[in-house]
Order: structure tokens, then sequence, then C-alpha cells
């Protein structure tokens, strides 16, 4: 139990960046205001001339799922095309050594999802990167994927997808079974001997249906627009992952189907086609169109540092910085349905609190001190 004394607070809320105190008590914010005094058991935490931030919210990552320990990967099975019965859950490893590396660049929280080489991967989760219990939501996204990956995997084995056609056709394909199977399952108003038979992968893509969770599509500037379509066709909300060349399409975007676009990662070569385009700027101009914005790593496909260093590209292009720091807190935790519990600074939520020796969004040499997840201390 602590009381943080003299920091400058970016809340990500909507008190703003204030100059206050904040008490931490049983793993959450539980008072924040002027001249806070500890209280029997709480220690003090001097944090004069620093700043404080939520824990940063990871939007896209399959932490603890690639490498598990060095037995390779258990977050892609590439066996099939559509795997929508497959859940994240099982596939990442808690003890995983990435875990402790996202908490040196102040990731506290991840949405963890498989990977993209299937058109349906499956369930994604989210996830803390310490703490006792770690799970913050299951089930919060369906995982699709448009493209090169899926194309990549099958058209070697003489199999569909090998065109950007046939990745369509069998995402509409899906989503349609599942407005069957639902539709058949509600006109059967627990009468047994009416129920279709039990599908998982068919269950999996009910929610989003619902518009309960979104479906997370892996997607660049080549698919959005196909991505947007399907979401129109079934009124479902999508969330567009990746999307460098977004700036093609700013106005489309602006659509309320559109749940979030989390853009990058960035630290890897363009490619001929649909990695073509660096466009920060997309960033700052779907914030301004009022869609919300976020950053990923991909981890561990890109390094963990990448949130910090894609936010600071969105600043030196003109972002506004707590704008871009909302990109790896406030906005990626709306994003993926977490923000009652992290992303902000606000009483009753998870006391997970980053230090800073200055802001980081605009100080490139802003060092991480002191990384606090549920009120504890983890670095």
């Amino acid at each position: 139990m602590y009381v943080i004394k003299n920091a400058t607070v970016y809340t990500m809320g909507k008190r703003g960046t204030i100059k206050q105190d904040i008490r931490l008590r049983d793993g959450k914010i539980a008072e924040i205001g002027p001249n806070l005094r500890a209280k029997a058991g709480e220690k003090i935490i001097n944090a004069k001339g620093k700043v404080v931030t939520p824990g940063f919210v990871d939007a896209h990552s399959h932490l603890g799922g690639f490498e598990v320990n060095g037995a390779g990967e258990d977050l892609n099975e590439i066996t099939n095309p559509l795997t929508p019965e497959l859940d994240a859950y099982y596939g990442v490893d808690p003890t995983s050594v990435d875990f402790k590396h996202a908490l040196e660049q102040g990731i506290t929280t991840s949405c963890i999802v498989p990977g993209s080489a299937n058109i349906v991967g499956g369930l994604g989760m989210v996830m803390k990167s310490a703490g006792s219990d770690r799970v913050v939501k299951r089930a919060a996204v369906l995982k699709g994927a448009m493209g090169i990956n899926p194309k990549g995997c099958y058209a070697p084995m003489n199999r569909a997808p090998m065109t950007r056609m046939a990745i369509a056709n069998m995402h509409r394909d899906y989503l349609r079974r599942v407005k069957e199977y639902m539709e058949k399952k509600e006109a059967a108003n627990g009468d047994k001997e009416k129920m279709p038979p039990y599908d998982l992968g068919l269950e999996h893509g009910i929610p989003v249906l619902k518009k309960e969770i979104a479906y997370k599509v892996h997607s660049y500037m080549h698919d959005s627009m196909t991505v947007l379509e399907l979401a129109k066709e079934f009124d479902i909300l999508i969330t567009i992952d990746h999307a460098l060349g977004a700036s093609d399409y700013l106005d489309e975007l602006a659509d309320k189907h559109v749940k979030g676009i989390i853009y990058g990662p960035t630290a890897e070569p363009l490619f001929p086609g649909e990695g073509g385009k660096l466009d920060y700027e997309a960033c700052i101009e779907l914030d301004k169109r009022g869609v919300k914005v976020a950053c990923m790593t991909d981890s561990p496909v890109s390094p963990k540092h990448m949130l910090l260093f894609e936010i600071g590209e969105c600043v030196r292009r003109g972002m506004n910085p707590v704008r871009a720091l909302a990109m790896i807190t406030s906005n990626a935790a709306k994003i993926v349905d977490v923000f009652e519990r992290v992303g902000s600074i606000e009483v009753g939520k998870d006391a997970d609190i980053l230090m800073w020796s200055d802001m980081p969004a605009v100080a490139t040499d802003a060092v991480l001190e002191t990384v606090i997840v549920d009120g504890q201390i983890v670095k």
C-alpha cells in the first residue's frame, strides 16, 4: 500500500493532467487528491519532479505464445484457414520471459491474440504482465486476418486461400454461417430437439454478431475497405489491426462499425504491396475524426519499445503529446474493452502505474523508474 506524492499525473481520464497525490490500497486506486497523508501500513513514494502515467496497454500482441520457453509457436495453428474454435488462453505461457521484458517497457496489460496465419484464428484475451490474477478478460475479441499472411501460408499447400478473392469469400461465408446458426438457436427457444448441432467455432462468432466483442482483423491498405464492407453487411464492430495505408481511407474509416484502428508495428522493412506505405499521419487524422486510435507491438514480432517509438513519431508529425499517450493507455483500453479497469488513473481502477523521469511521449531521454501492477512494485 502506497501514497504517491508530488508527481505530475497524466490521468488519461476526465481529470486530465493534475498535480495531486494518489493512494494505492488493496490493488486499486483508492484516492486522488492534494496533500494525502499516509495511513497505517502505507509507504510514501516521493515523486517530486517525476511524471506518473497509467500502465501501458498493448492493443495487439502475441506475448507469451511464440517461442514459449523455446518450444515454438503456440498461437498460430497453421493447419486450417478457419479455426474460430480456438482460444488464445490455452496458448499463452504466463511464465514466459517476454512478460518481464514487457514490464521493462511499461507494458502492464496486453490484448493477446492468435497469429494471423488463419482467416479466422480464434478468440483473444486481455492479460496483465504481472500479478496474481492476470487475466483481465477472456474472450475479448475474435481474431481475423486478411492479405498476405493467409495467402502465404496456404497457397504453398495448393489450397485456399490463394487470393484475396478467396479470403473475402471465406470471411463472408463464416459470418453467414454464424448468423444462420444463431438464428436457429434463437428459433429453437431452448427446445433441445430443435437446436442445431453444437459448433464451438460458430459459438465463438455469436458475440461478434451481437456486438458484444469486436472482430479484430489483421489488415493493411489493400483490404481495409473489404473489412469495412463485411462490417456493414453483418452490422458488426471491427478493429483494423496494423492499418498501414489507412491514410487512403480516412473519411471511410470514420464509420460507426469501426471500434478502433490499431496502428503498427513499424520496426519492420517495408515490402511491396500491402506493407508498402508508412503513414503515421493517419493516426493524427483519424484521431481528429473521432476514431479511437491505438498502437501495438505485435510482440514478439517487434521490439517491446515500439509503443513509445510509434507515439513519438506521431508527436514528431504534429500530434498533441497527450493524445499520443492515449494511444497506448486510455484509447487502447477502450478498444479492447477493459477501460473499466485499466488505461487511466481514476479512483476504483486497478493500481497499474508508471513513474517516469519525464513525459515519455516527448522526452527521448525519459527513464521508466518504477512499474506498479495491482498496487505492487514489480520494477
